[in-house]
């Protein structure tokens, strides 16, 4: 590892990828010299998950390999020691609205607390993703909503074949 890159972490649960999380991960490799998307493995707070940890990380292996620094890797620990352990500096999240920033304002300062090291940064939703989360895709395709615009083709495909169980 090059100390002197900048390295960034962008974590979450993923699931399913949407075109937001994409929009947000693509914008970050622009700024910095590496993006790890971190994958939870277990998320904590979102409870059980409906793709399988390999599955969500090849999606988002699949949706951002045209990027040339963008690299996916699933963590079960504090989100802090995983941005260390791959030699981040920052934590990039994306904000959509004041509820994103309400929590984020919170989980930025218990990470401080723990590593004072490493910076979060926000980046805003573009307006076209600024309404869209992986709950809310799930939730249109679980009723036979339009999701061809919200996540990757390959992404809509599955989730559907998924929820048709």
């Amino acid at each position: 590892m090059n100390l002197n890159n900048r390295i960034a972490v962008c974590p979450g649960s993923y699931d399913p990828v949407t075109n937001g999380h994409l929009d947000v991960i693509g914008r970050a490799s622009r700024v910095f010299d590496e993006v790890v998307v971190g994958v939870v493995n277990l998320p904590h707070r979102k409870g059980k998950t409906l793709f399988t940890t390999p599955e969500r990380i090849g999606f988002i292996e699949r949706a951002t390999e045209h990027f040339g620094n963008v690299r996916v890797e699933a963590f079960s620990n504090l989100l802090v020691d995983f941005a260390r352990s791959v030699g981040a500096k920052s934590i990039v999240k994306g904000l959509r609205a004041i509820s994103d920033f309400e929590y984020e304002l919170e989980m930025h300062q218990l990470n401080r607390r723990q590593a004072p090291d490493v910076e979060s940064v926000y980046l805003m939703a573009s307006p076209q993703y600024s309404f869209l989360s992986s709950s809310g895709v799930k939730e249109l395709a679980t009723f036979g909503g339009n999701i061809d615009d919200l996540v990757p083709d390959f992404v809509a495909t599955r989730l559907k074949e998924e929820l048709s169980r």
